[in-house]
């Protein structure tokens, strides 16, 4: 077992607590800022969370001043005001490259800056920089390392925006997720990942692999900021107070739960325990008896939009990519129409079974383990979202939520589900669901 080196690579940087400091005027913008500075300066070399950025101050001291001139009296400050967030590099930033991970040369992959940064933009936010991505957020993984071991992968795809958060560089970042990574990184790093239901938040403006799939997600340390940012970026969001009343948790037992190995059962079960402990009442359910299909066909629907997506880029640049990522192009070239509409109505169908089993047992959330187990040793692995592709593939909300740690003291999370649509109830619940384990 590596040693970890958490005491030097993470620090505090709790959202709703540092929006609510720059709203009041308890902190300054330039105080917060110069944090980060040295925060960058002293940890990102060790865990590369961010892209290189060689004009990265002189670009945010200008976002400062116009935010300071802007609102001068904090009585008028937006929610985000001043915050710093990393955004995933597969977004399109005015006045920053998108690279995605990628050898493509930058020029190719310019692109309009969409909705999710245009709603970070109007909150107050600043674009602290680029976050890693795997190579156009498939599996081919960038440099960034674990914060609670820089021996192991953050995860995939997300990683920079999962590590940046978990090492405190930003209390909020931004990324995506087409099978798990969201969810994934989010449970590697110990820290919250929300992906809201399928359409939620907007996808333009961004890279895509599947735009039948893609759902846009984000990483906080805190359940309070992960409500918080819920508000800013999800579509005709409403505040709701936490339901009285415990939700009733179902668990996904059989084939679906076998794929975690036996480590990450075991933390499974254990949260488990101290669920059924808090006084939530569980029922085992063999949801996904045929998890095997539906593997399947998110996997070939995700091949097939992505070759559609890089049809003219692999044409002229097939060199530039990654074995794994032209592998899935390439495979993604054989499937025929008939396989994507298969793969399309898959995913109405599979969310109205969820629907239907959660009428018939009255279940609210479903609990998983966010990962097959703790991040894997090394960093040309970004680990397996196995564990979350069935909740991706029906597009229903979920969020990762921290579940302690394991024996080689990594972190590992509990996968949190809610009907499609419930995101305002699902985070309302997961504070007390954080709070009971």
């Amino acid at each position: 077992m590596t040693e970890s080196n958490s005491g030097r690579t993470i620090q505090k940087a709790n959202l709703a607590e540092t929006a609510d400091q720059l709203r009041q005027g308890r902190t300054s913008l330039g105080a917060e800022l110069t944090q980060r500075q040295s925060a960058l300066a002293a940890v990102d070399p060790e865990i590369q969370a961010f892209v290189p950025e060689s004009s990265r101050w002189d670009r945010i001291e200008r976002r400062a001043t116009e935010l300071e001139t802007e609102y001068p009296d904090p009585r008028s400050r937006p929610p985000l005001f001043g915050v710093p967030v990393g955004v995933k590099d597969i977004f399109h930033v005015d006045g920053l490259d998108t690279r995605a991970g990628s050898d493509l040369p930058p020029e190719q992959l310019t692109g309009e800056e969409g909705s999710v940064i245009e709603r970070l933009t109007q909150a107050g936010a600043v674009t602290l920089g680029k976050t890693v991505t795997a190579e156009f957020a498939y599996f081919e993984p960038g440099p960034t390392r674990n914060p609670h071991n820089t021996a192991h992968t953050p995860g995939g795809s997300s990683s920079g925006s999962a590590a940046a958060v978990a090492a405190g560089l930003c209390p909020a970042a931004v990324g995506t997720q087409t099978i798990g990574s969201i969810s994934r990184p989010a449970a590697f790093c110990g820290v919250f990942g929300v992906k809201p239901s399928y359409g939620r938040v907007p996808t333009d403006g961004l890279i895509h692999v599947s735009p039948s799939l893609d759902q846009v997600g984000y990483f906080t340390q805190d359940i309070e900021g992960a409500q918080l940012l819920a508000a800013v970026l999800c579509d005709e969001w409403q505040s709701i107070p936490t339901p009285r009343q415990k939700p009733k948790l179902g668990v996904p037992d059989g084939a679906y739960l076998q794929q975690a190995t036996e480590t990450g059962r075991r933390a499974f079960e254990s949260s488990v325990e101290q669920f059924a402990e808090a006084g939530y009442e569980i029922e085992r359910i063999d949801i996904f008896e045929d998890i095997g299909a539906i593997n399947e066909r998110h996997e070939t629907l995700m091949a097939a939009e992505m070759a559609i997506a890089h049809e003219s880029w692999y044409a002229e640049f097939p060199d530039h990519y990654a074995d794994a990522t032209a592998e899935l192009i390439e495979r993604g070239q054989r499937i025929t129409a008939s396989e994507i509409a298969w793969g399309r109505e898959g995913r109405t169908d599979l969310r109205d079974a969820l629907h239907a089993t959660m009428d018939e047992y009255g279940i609210e959330i479903w609990i998983s383990p966010a990962a097959p187990g703790p991040a894997p040793d090394g960093i040309d692995d970004t680990g397996d979202p196995v564990m979350n592709l069935p909740w991706t593939h029906a597009g229903v909300p979920t969020i990762s939520i921290p579940a302690g740690t394991v024996e080689n003291g990594l972190p590992v999370g509990i996968q949190c589900a809610a009907r499609f649509g419930a995101d305002e109830e699902l985070l309302a619940w997961a504070d007390e669901l954080t709070t009971a384990i």
